[in-house]
């Protein structure tokens, strides 16, 4: 949009000067004003003991370090007018959004798997309005914050995300949450082939899996799909930027 084409009543962001996120492969010129923080499935289905992943026989451990970090990168988003955005993973208590044996999602649901498995967990897996749906008390939204309910891995289907954020002017994600192989790289993906350039803190992700999952989803996004940077780096460049 050109100036001459701007509505009567726009106003102009106040944080004109960008500033430079360290980030491989190489940094990042951004706008606070066009850059919003996104945190993937908090919840405690992924990251509590007695959660939905470690029911289904995922270690959960690692998830206790990345939540502080994650609301340290929260706090330094809002300080610099970033809007933050919690991606809550779930369906309705009676399992109909999940999709039944016509979807793939049917199969390849590990809470829903484990439901089957186990049928005294049926109805405590990612149902809305349960415990497990919840996100992690370490993580609570401030009012101007805004959640998005998302029925399947990505946030970016059947869900507004794109329109919220094309609304405020955004164009650029950085992503944390869980789980960087799965829920954080569905919906970058998806977010890049809309054009959005994308950056996840690595340090305030965590792999559903060993190791190796880790370190593989975060080469494919390094080399494919967008850029990889940590909480230090990202609090210290939209403080810089604020001062």
């Amino acid at each position: 949009m050109t100036a001459d084409a701007l509505p009567a009543g726009y106003v102009a962001p106040e944080d004109a000067a960008p500033f430079v996120l360290p980030a491989r492969p190489e940094p990042l010129r951004l706008r606070a004003s066009e850059t919003a923080l996104i945190v993937v499935d908090m919840q405690n289905a992924y990251a509590s003991e007695g959660g939905y992943l470690d029911l289904a026989g995922f270690d959960v451990s690692g998830t206790e370090a990345v939540i502080p970090r994650i609301a340290t990168a929260c706090r330094a988003a809002r300080a610099a007018g970033m809007p933050v955005i919690f991606f809550q993973n779930g369906w309705d208590p009676d399992y109909r959004e999940a999709g039944g044996p016509a979807s793939p999602n049917w199969y390849k649901s590990n809470a829903l798997k484990t439901m089957r498995c186990k049928p005294e967990l049926q109805g405590q897996l990612l149902a809305k309005g349960g415990w497990d749906y919840a996100l992690v008390d370490g993580l609570t939204p401030e009012p101007t914050d805004l959640i998005v309910p998302k029925p399947r891995y990505s946030g970016f289907f059947n869900t507004n995300i794109d329109s919220l954020l094309r609304a405020r002017g955004i164009r650029n994600i950085v992503f944390t949450g869980i789980a960087t192989n799965v829920c954080v790289e569905s919906s970058l993906r998806d977010a890049f082939h809309l054009e959005y350039f994308c950056v996840v803190l690595e340090d305030a992700t965590k792999a559903a899996g060993p190791d190796f999952a880790q370190k593989a989803a975060l080469y494919n996004i390094e080399t494919f799909f967008g850029w990889v940077s940590t909480v230090a780096d990202f609090c210290g460049a939209v403080g810089q930027r604020a001062g």
